[in-house]
């Protein structure tokens, strides 16, 4: 892969996004949502990074969402692994208060097995992901252990989402959205500062 493709998808990524429109016209169904994409310094995985966080737009400061993500790059596949952290509730709202990022400890996250999000460069500048292969990312819901498939879309002004969980036994439907998926607009970039350097600073 190209450095420059892989720095674009780097620097596209990093955002804050807001589904503040579709909760206007629709708000019986869909709520006002937040998304952060926080790079990461580039020493909490010795590699390019970021912190994500999903939150109500009434109570930013419990978010219902975290995770760190470790990225890759192989061949035309962008990957984007998936951390837990043992205490999230200290890095809440890091997402808009990055200040909060320097708590993060590589050494106490917990790997999200099977949970990555592979993404493809569908028209340049535009990306289209989905869980990795396998059916291994499994969540607790209301009792019930199901895997998840997630699908996603973004470019430079739109992110598009949806998550539903399946059972692992009988592949049916158990959770998701009944109303179409979650779209969102960029309320911000937070990537214009990432280099080169930033993805690929170990090799030198």
């Amino acid at each position: 892969m190209h450095e420059s493709s892989y720095l674009r998808f780097a620097k596209i990524l990093a955002g804050h996004y807001s589904n503040k429109t579709q909760a206007q016209e629709d708000p019986v169904n869909f709520a006002r949502i937040n998304i952060y994409f926080q790079p990461l310094h580039w020493d909490v995985f010795r590699g390019p990074g970021y912190y994500s966080e999903q939150s109500y737009d009434y109570d930013p400061w419990r978010p219902y969402r975290q995770g760190i993500h470790k990225l890759k790059a192989r061949k035309e596949l962008f990957i984007v692994e998936n951390y837990g952290l043992p205490e999230p509730i200290r890095i809440a709202g890091a997402g808009f208060q990055p200040d909060l990022l320097n708590n993060i400890c590589a050494d106490t996250l917990l790997p999200r097995y099977g949970c990555a999000m592979h993404f493809r460069e569908i028209t340049p500048g535009h990306y289209k992901g989905l869980v990795e292969p396998g059916n291994r990312c499994l969540i607790p819901r209301e009792g019930k252990m199901t895997y998840l498939v997630s699908e996603v879309e973004f470019n430079e002004q739109i992110w598009v989402s949806r998550d539903s969980g399946f059972d692992p036994k009988t592949n049916e439907k158990l959770w998701g959205s009944e109303h179409g998926p979650l779209r969102f607009q960029r309320a911000a970039n937070l990537g214009s500062h990432l280099t080169e350097g930033w993805l690929n600073y170990a090799s030198r």
